[in-house]
């Protein structure tokens, strides 16, 4: 098949290895010139995914985006803010319908809608998907063994994707829960900048272990409030997502956390950093869901009070801590 990735950060370019390795005809885009010219030259991501050699050629790298929309499926690997934008530049000169596939874990800020449906408001006639699990680019880059689940309404279509994306190192799972799969993406990056807190802090395992159970517990509630299906929040884009994304030293969710919880202030954290902390911004959105929808989401509402600076990073553990006393059934 032919595939295109668009936006050349670390994820989009382990993708694109992994597209190319796996004998498929693919370009991965890049919004800027020059930074398209640099992976050539380098054959290697040098900024974002750095020490991962790539096949360059058969791989294609360049910024021509109606060339990289010629193709049988498109990967959009940008932030979430940045997808709408990217989305109305394809309408301008893209066919029309497209088979897209989602790679972001996050929401759009103003509507709180899952990108896929950003796609669907866009591009009505595409035909959309997510892809989503516990898949750090700096593994997948490097071939470590991974498995993911790929989402969406039309899983005839998904199944010949599926097909196509998998390799030895690199199972796909198919599902139908689409906004499920989307939902738990952004849900659990809160959770992990939480757990980037308590390890800023200086605590250990027992805390981080009892952040992650009780930010499944959230998942959970906000999940079944608005229809995720159980084998959703309990599987590669809910659970698995969860843990990896609390504990691994690749996150870049869990790492502002810990320098939160270390003291440094949000603006300089972000300020230092190449790529983007998706949870930062669907803090915001989650929260403000729960809120409208009567979710208790202890630790989503701590984490949002300390990135507006209501608390500091021990009043927000102690926030959660001396909770009243509940069953943990309910």
């Amino acid at each position: 098949m032919r595939f295109s990735v668009l936006g050349a950060g670390g994820w989009g370019t382990a993708v694109a290895r992994l597209l190319t390795n796996a004998g498929h005809e693919t370009i991965l885009w890049a919004r800027r010139a020059d930074r398209a010219r640099a992976i050539r030259d380098d054959r290697e991501n040098e900024t974002y995914l750095p020490g991962v050699g790539l096949p360059i050629p058969p791989l294609r790298v360049q910024n021509d985006l109606a060339e990289a929309l010629e193709t049988d499926a498109v990967f959009l690997a940008v932030p979430s803010f940045a997808v709408e934008t990217l989305l109305h530049a394809i309408a301008e000169v893209g066919p029309d319908p497209l088979t897209i596939i989602n790679l972001a874990k996050g929401l759009d800020r103003a509507t709180a809608r899952t990108i896929s449906e950003v796609v669907t408001d866009v591009l009505p006639r595409s035909t959309t998907f997510a892809l989503s699990g516990p898949s750090h680019a700096e593994e997948v880059g490097r071939d470590i063994p991974t498995a993911v689940v790929l989402a969406g309404f039309d899983l005839v279509r998904g199944e010949e994707l599926q097909r196509a994306i998998a390799t030895p190192r690199f199972r796909v799972y198919l599902s139908g829960d689409i906004r499920g799969v989307e939902l738990c993406g952004a849900v659990k990056n809160v959770i992990a900048v939480a757990s980037g807190i308590s390890d800023g802090l200086g605590y250990g395992d027992n805390s981080r272990g009892a952040l992650i159970t009780r930010g499944l517990a959230e998942l959970a509630r906000f999940g079944n409030t608005l229809g995720i299906c159980d084998a959703t929040f309990f599987g590669l884009a809910g659970l698995g997502d969860l843990v990896a994304t609390c504990t691994s030293a690749h996150s870049r969710n869990r790492y502002v956390g810990s320098r939160l919880g270390a003291g440094e202030s949000l603006d300089s954290i972000l300020a230092s950093m190449n790529g983007v902390a998706e949870g930062i911004y669907a803090t915001e959105i989650v929260r403000r869901m729960a809120k409208d929808r009567g979710i208790d989401m202890p630790i989503t509402e701590a984490v949002g009070q300390l990135l507006e600076g209501k608390v500091d990073p021990l009043q927000l553990v102690d926030q959660i801590m001396t909770r009243a006393p509940k069953r943990e059934d309910n």
